[in-house]
């Protein structure tokens, strides 16, 4: 039973942890729009400080922590999807540093990226779920 609650955690981690992937690069679309010192882009800076601190931080943590003991647990660490699994996952944790170095350009206003450039970073995340979710339920390998 123990092991149905932690994946339940996890599931619920992962839905947050992409809710702030994909919306995160939505908000730098707005901000990269607003006037550099703009009343609007101090509170794209400041929405955007929070969903990374209060949310997309926290659940990535508790994601890849449950996701580390569930693998253990279920002694998934030879299944071939779960190799493949982690290098998404890898790469998803890669691009979240990414957005934060990224948000932390466009609050100081050093950002050289466009709202074209955010809104193509936008479907990054999405592509990387659709991997990882195939390789979890369909388990090709």
């Amino acid at each position: 039973m123990g092991y149905l609650w932690l994946k339940a955690v996890h599931v619920l981690a992962i839905i947050s942890w992409m809710v702030g992937m994909l919306y995160l690069p939505r908000l730098f679309v707005y901000h990269a729009e607003a006037g550099l010192g703009s009343a609007q882009a101090a509170t794209f800076a400041t929405m955007e400080r929070r969903l990374m601190r209060a949310i997309m931080l926290p659940a990535m943590l508790v994601a890849l922590a449950t996701g580390l003991w569930l693998a253990t647990q279920g002694g998934w660490w030879k299944a071939g999807w779960l190799h493949g699994k982690i290098a998404l996952v890898l790469l998803l944790t890669g691009l979240h540093g990414y957005l934060s170095a990224e948000r932390k350009r466009l609050a100081a206003g050093t950002s050289r990226r466009s709202p074209r450039d955010f809104r193509i970073l936008n479907e990054v995340p999405t592509v990387l779920l659709i991997g990882i979710v195939v390789l979890v339920i369909v388990k090709p390998f």
